[in-house]
């Protein structure tokens, strides 16, 4: 009997969200629902184990940790990619890596995250929700988002989505990337603007960039510097996109007003780390895709892809290349 490790279920509903009795009899299932320390304790634990089914990027998969899995003979994965899995690596060793098919239920989820973190600070959400509950009233006054510029620093598929809430709430909308033409921005109903000026004129800057060599550290103290004090920021993209030194100070100083963070460069956010308890940044773990429809999507398309390898099948091979022993 074959046995397979499911990695980093942190709210643990692997079990729940798809249905594992189809590998009953030939498989044992093994849930870790905390994120294994890389390459360690990772592969301490794993040892043992011929399946290694990876939620998303939450535990990176370098070749030094492929290297030390002898039993490793199937990585399936959440998409149909895996920015930190040595993918040369894997097929080197003769393991196939299979990705899953979203069908899209959940498409909406990270740009709805986005819009609930921008009306928390708009409204100061979390500390009027605490107030309520230490038995007070509300002591502040929030904003409203008619008449103010949305700016996005990307304009890819999920930028654009939140382009017609924006002209709900009667916003202005710009938009700058380093592809971004006039006429694209134009197309999904936002204004393209150059980069300085899409800090500088932005209410609210949220961010919708993939990480890359030309995104990391995009977002630096020059480019905070130019934003209004009265602003704010989100970041539901990658952490390393937004220089996070550059933002604490921004954040402690009240160079701008606040921000919200859903990603960061170590992830989970270490417990003790500032971004926790700094005031007036609001943050929240990773939970952009994470929603009970893609969620039940990427472990049902799990199952399948070690039902069918299991079968003597690979399905939506990451690595066609590889040849299995």
């Amino acid at each position: 009997m074959i046995r397979i490790a499911v990695l980093d279920d942190y709210a643990g509903v692997a079990l729940q969200l798809a249905d594992w009795s189809a590998l009953q009899g030939r498989a044992e299932v093994v849930v870790f629902r905390r994120n294994l320390a890389v390459p360690e304790e990772a592969a301490e634990a794993l040892a043992e184990f011929d399946v290694v089914c990876c939620m998303r990027e939450r535990m990176a998969f370098p070749a030094e940790l492929i290297a030390r899995l002898p039993r490793l003979k199937l990585i399936t994965i959440t998409g149909l990619s895996h920015r930190t899995l040595d993918l040369e690596a894997a097929t080197a060793r003769g393991i196939p890596v299979c990705g899953t098919v979203l069908q899209g239920r959940g498409r909406n989820a990270t740009v709805e995250l986005a819009w609930g973190l921008i009306l928390s600070l708009a409204r100061h959400l979390p500390a009027e929700i605490a107030g309520m509950r230490q038995g007070g009233w509300q002591t502040r006054l929030g904003s409203s988002l008619a008449d103010k510029t949305l700016g996005l620093l990307g304009l890819g598929r999920l930028g654009r989505r939140m382009v017609p809430v924006a002209r709900a709430f009667e916003m202005k909308v710009i938009a700058w990337s380093s592809n971004l033409t006039a006429e694209a921005a134009e197309a999904v109903g936002a204004i393209r603007v150059e980069k300085e000026a899409l800090f500088r004129q932005s209410d609210v800057l949220s961010i919708h960039l993939v990480l890359g060599e030309r995104s990391r550290g995009l977002v630096g103290a020059p480019e905070l510097a130019l934003m209004k004090p009265s602003a704010w920021l989100v970041n539901v993209a990658r952490g390393p996109i937004v220089d996070r030194a550059a933002l604490l100070e921004a954040v402690t100083t009240r160079r701008i007003a606040g921000a919200a963070v859903d990603v960061y460069d170590v992830e989970p956010l270490p417990e003790g780390d500032p971004m926790r308890r700094l005031d007036h940044l609001l943050p929240t773990p990773h939970l952009g895709y994470a929603v009970a429809e893609t969620m039940g999507e990427f472990y049902q398309g799990t199952v399948a892809n070690i039902r069918a390898w299991l079968d003597g099948r690979l399905t939506n091979l990451a690595n066609p290349a590889v040849v299995v022993p």
